[in-house]
């Protein structure tokens, strides 16, 4: 605004008021355009998304004409000072500091609803299949060899001991069978008694084992009777334990024996690709056992006649069931299987036919490693001729005194300082048993069933071993270990067994069976149309 000098109503001002005035309204016009710049500007956040941005007071090209103490009374108003544009078309016009209370709020309600928005789903990569073989899987170090249970579940479904394994890493212990242990107990409880070793390493703990079976041998040989033998084997290179129920010189079935099999005549010679024991245990005339000071220690018990000690030897399995009657055709398949196996196994050791490296190798134990000295004391001073009173076992818990050693068997331990050692002496106690080696087996198995709740006999099952039938089983089911051949589920005559098994609605095979009856059903009565 300008003021006309020669104006005809005069001034009011002096000249120099008037140019004070002047330059007051040059300022106060300066300042307005500044003003009105400031709100069209954009800042660089402008192209993002909305996040409250803040417009600043000043003119991006003076930013000298604030003095400081205009910067700091900007920065204290500007929290709580909302800005309005006075163009309406611009987007940015109304501009809310996320710093006061309604920013707060507002932002607060903002994260709010974000956080109560599900993310979309991430499509998750499924997993690869494993393709690895059973034996891969479950049965190879660090995790335990294969048993015989391994190797005779799956001849009732492999299908079912396949999703056993997968899901739960082994056979999960029912009622029935806890109870069918406690029956198992009772019976070896019969015929020996347990005295409890404390065990430091795991050749101490293989040393027991094989002690047990030195023992359950000579209890054999003594009374007629053993329970609870353990016995190995290796087959295909593998190596397989199991645990033999009952060992006796009684045949179950004299008839069954002498429709199937010709007169056993045990005294006769070998054939001539078999070896005898002796050839393995004595080829440079070592001792026998009634040498050693093992057999001289047995010698003080009473022996069994020699028409005993001439007779075969046969092999029963107990099996425990909640019902009064015995499994029927296919449900009996899994007993036969077993039966059948350790048949073999026990051959093969009664003709120390077994790679005793593998063993021990398989299990990480040091054969050549001597027993420890409390190992050797503690068998050392157990009392084989003392009655079996409770004082006695409650006493032998803990290590023995210097008068409790039995020296006998001490020199024993002693001589046979570790396991190649003490797993020879066990083979010479194999040729002492089993004085023809596989002939000293009967070839009449037999199957043992009782009450799983009392233990009353309910029945037996007696059959003949079966070598063919035996080999076509196991090359079959190792091949399945192997990951030869893929799981097999049940035939439709034995789909039975789908009705009472826990993996029944996930198995494709019995969903195939189904579908493959129904096709024959439809065949069958298009046929019957025709």
């Amino acid at each position: 605004m300008e003021v006309e000098i020669g104006s005809e109503y005069g001034s009011d001002f002096t000249p120099d008021e008037e140019e004070i005035l002047h330059s007051l309204l040059q300022q106060a016009h300066s300042a307005t355009l500044t003003e009105d710049l400031s709100l069209v500007l954009k800042d660089i956040e402008d192209n993002e998304s909305p996040r409250g941005a803040r417009l600043p007071r000043i003119d991006a090209r003076h930013p000298q004409q604030l003095s400081d103490s205009n910067q700091i009374t900007t920065r204290r108003q500007t929290p709580h000072v909302t800005v309005k544009a006075a163009d309406d078309s611009n987007p940015w016009a109304n501009v809310e500091s996320p710093e006061s209370r309604e920013g707060r709020n507002r932002h607060e309600r903002s994260v709010s609803i974000e956080a109560s928005i599900d993310p979309p789903p991430v499509a998750l990569k499924p997993p690869e299949p494993d393709l690895r073989s059973p034996l891969e899987r479950f049965r190879s170090k660090p995790k335990k060899p294969l048993s015989v249970t391994d190797l005779v579940s799956p001849s009732w479904c492999e299908l079912q001991y396949w999703f056993t394994l997968t899901k739960h890493g082994k056979k999960r212990r029912t009622p029935a069978m806890k109870q069918g242990t406690a029956v198992h107990k009772t019976l070896e409880e019969e015929v020996h008694r347990t005295v409890e070793i404390n065990i430091r390493t795991r050749e101490d703990a293989w040393g027991l084992r094989i002690w047990n079976i030195i023992q359950g041998l000579r209890t054999l040989r003594e009374t007629g009777l053993t329970r609870e033998l353990e016995v190995w084997g290796v087959f295909d290179g593998l190596v397989v334990n199991g645990v033999i129920d009952e060992l006796s010189y009684e045949c179950p079935d004299r008839e069954l024996e002498a429709a199937g099999l010709e007169p056993m005549n045990i005294s006769s010679s070998l054939p001539p690709d078999q070896r005898s024991i002796t050839d393995f245990l004595s080829p440079n005339g070592s001792q026998t056992l009634s040498q050693t000071n093992f057999g001289a220690a047995a010698a003080r018990h009473p022996q069994l006649p020699d028409t005993k000690k001439n007779s075969a030897i046969y092999i029963t399995d107990t099996k425990t069931r909640s019902v009064n009657s015995i499994p029927k055709a296919a449900s009996f398949r899994p007993t036969l299987m077993q039966l059948m196996l350790y048949h073999r196994l026990l051959s093969n050791m009664a003709t120390n036919n077994i790679d005793a490296s593998a063993l021990f190798s398989r299990h990480d134990v040091q054969s050549d490693e001597p027993f420890t000295d409390a190992f050797i004391a503690q068998i050392g001073g157990i009392s084989y001729d003392a009655p079996p009173d409770p004082s006695q076992v409650e006493e032998h818990k803990s290590l023995p005194s210097n008068q409790d050693i039995n020296p006998d068997t001490l020199n024993l331990l002693l001589s046979h300082n570790s396991l190649n050692k003490l797993w020879t002496l066990m083979m010479r106690d194999f040729q002492t048993t089993f004085p023809h080696g596989a002939q000293s087996i009967g070839k009449v198995l037999k199957a043992d069933y009782r009450h799983a709740m009392d233990g009353h006999v309910i029945g037996e099952k007696t059959l003949l071993m079966d070598e063919e039938l035996l080999s076509r089983y196991l090359d079959s089911e190792l091949k399945w270990w192997k990951g030869e051949r893929a799981a097999e589920g049940v035939c439709l005559e034995e789909a039975y067994k789908c009705g009472s098994c826990e993996f029944a609605d996930e198995c494709g095979w019995r969903k195939g069976k189904i579908e493959e009856a129904r096709e024959k059903m439809r065949m069958a009565r298009k046929k019957s149309v025709v």
